[in-house]
């Protein structure tokens, strides 16, 4: 079911996606991703806007090594 939902990591074209996605991504649960926001401990941070966290897709790709 989430393979449809979320497309290859190296296919994504938004410059940042949500947690969920992100989540999904790092083989994460949502909530670890929000602690790490919280903490700032993680090993990217994400970019908050309007109260809504967002996981860059550049750090996440360099994260998991996945060339374009």
């Amino acid at each position: 079911a989430h393979e449809a939902k979320f497309p290859p990591l190296e296919l994504e074209n938004r410059p940042a996606v949500d947690t969920a996605a992100a989540a999904y991504y790092l083989n994460r649960r949502a909530q670890t991703l929000r602690s790490w926001a919280c903490r700032e401990d993680g090993p990217i941070r994400p970019l908050r806007l309007n109260g809504r966290l967002l996981w860059p897709v550049a750090q996440l790709r360099e994260l998991l090594g996945v060339a374009l």
